[in-house]
């Protein structure tokens, strides 16, 4: 830009418009002359241009155009015209004095760099809404990405504002920054390793806003509220905020419930423990009282042979699952026995609820183990449970 505004100055000599000799009122005349037109040509921006091209915008279809040439946008734009005209127009009031117009000339620089930075954030914030807006990008952690690349611009922009004020190349500071790349890695070690965990997460679809994820090494347990380059937030059902940086969901595992969210369904796996003791076969009157009831298959008594009420229990038990109404279908189903424990022999009830909303899954698991728990006498089982005070006491 200097070597721009030396030929505008030898053209306005040249042209007689810039005079050895100006007295300082010749000089503020021009500068009021100069404020004013810089006022006259922003209230034309903000009053004429602004307002037609909001209804440019507005008259179509797309949505792009209504962020890129939003308020924000245009007023950042409109900032940067003001440092080009005084820069331009300096020479006009101050051409003959070569020592004031190289520091007049440094800040108009310096500001053009301040106001193109604050016009590239409004820029990427405009992005970044556009990203929220969007079907298949409103879910990646992309607020990282966008901050790294403030983070980056913010960066260049200095060092081309201080190359500015020490009349050095821009290339020349960065051989020296260089140099001291370990320290600079050093200070910003959590912006580089949360932008590289941020492009991972993304990339691999790890981990959404909005997401149920839990990590117990850091006490998370809830949904994620933002996914930063610094931090990732969860808002844990407690109503507590749990941060988490973001390389620790690359280097260590946590649990993301959002399959389950997107299958619709949620998985019943509990054990209910029958006492050894009471597992045996079942008399002719016993298999049929169950019959009778409605609690076991004729077709499986007609084998002939003694059927353990175990076995009855556990195909009463997979018939219920299989009749329920709340449960899926369409997922695995079934009722299996585990090893035997000194606590009795485990069956497990193995099913999936048609609901993931928690208040309504806590229900219906409790619903089902209510009634396993009531039917359980009827096939002469008992279930394991450790002997208390009051039962030692009454057997004295």
């Amino acid at each position: 830009m200097e070597s721009i505004n030396e030929d505008m100055l030898q053209l306005l000599v040249e042209a007689g418009l810039v005079e050895t000799d100006m007295t300082w009122a010749a000089r503020v005349a021009v500068v009021v002359a100069m404020l004013l037109l810089i006022f006259i040509i922003n209230v034309l921006f903000t009053r004429v241009i602004m307002p037609a091209v909001h209804r440019l915008t507005a008259s179509t279809k797309a949505k792009w155009d209504d962020y890129l040439f939003s308020r924000e946008m245009l007023r950042g734009f409109c900032r940067v015209i003001d440092p080009i005209l005084v820069y331009v127009m300096l020479p006009l009031a101050f051409g003959d004095m070569p020592q004031l117009m190289g520091i007049l000339n440094k800040v108009c620089e310096v500001y053009l760099v301040v106001v193109t930075l604050l016009l590239l954030n409004t820029f990427l914030n405009m992005l970044y809404k556009m990203s929220n807006e969007h079907e298949h990008l409103r879910n990646r952690p992309l607020k990282g990405v966008y901050q790294m690349i403030k983070l980056v611009s913010v960066c260049v922009g200095a060092i081309v504002a201080i190359a500015i004020m020490m009349d050095s190349d821009a290339t020349s500071i960065l051989a020296g920054l260089g140099a001291s790349a370990a320290v600079l890695m050093l200070i910003f070690k959590d912006s580089i390793l949360g932008l590289v965990a941020g492009v991972q997460l993304s990339a691999n679809d790890m981990l959404r806003p909005g997401d149920w994820i839990t990590m117990a090494k850091y006490g998370a347990n809830g949904y994620v509220e933002e996914v930063s380059l610094t931090m990732v937030k969860v808002r844990n059902f407690d109503k507590t905020v749990t941060t988490i940086p973001p390389y620790a969901l690359v280097s260590d595992s946590f649990q993301n419930w959002r399959g389950m969210w997107d299958t619709g369904a949620r998985r019943i796996m509990r054990s209910i423990y029958i006492d050894t003791t009471t597992v045996r076969f079942c008399t002719a009157d016993e298999c049929a009282a169950l019959v009778a009831d409605g609690l076991a298959d004729s077709e499986a008594l007609e084998s002939g042979r003694p059927v353990e009420n175990l076995k009855l229990y556990r195909y009463y038990l997979k018939n219920y699952l299989a009749s329920h109404p709340e449960i899926d279908k369409e997922q695995m189903l079934m009722v299996r026995q585990l090893q035997p424990t000194p606590e009795g022999v485990p069956v497990e009830l193995y099913c999936f609820t048609n609901t993931t909303v928690w208040p309504e899954y806590e229900r219906i698991q409790a619903d089902i183990f209510d009634h396993v728990l009531a039917v359980t006498p009827r096939f002469g089982l008992k279930v394991f449970q450790r002997l208390s005070a009051s039962d030692l006491a009454g057997h004295k």
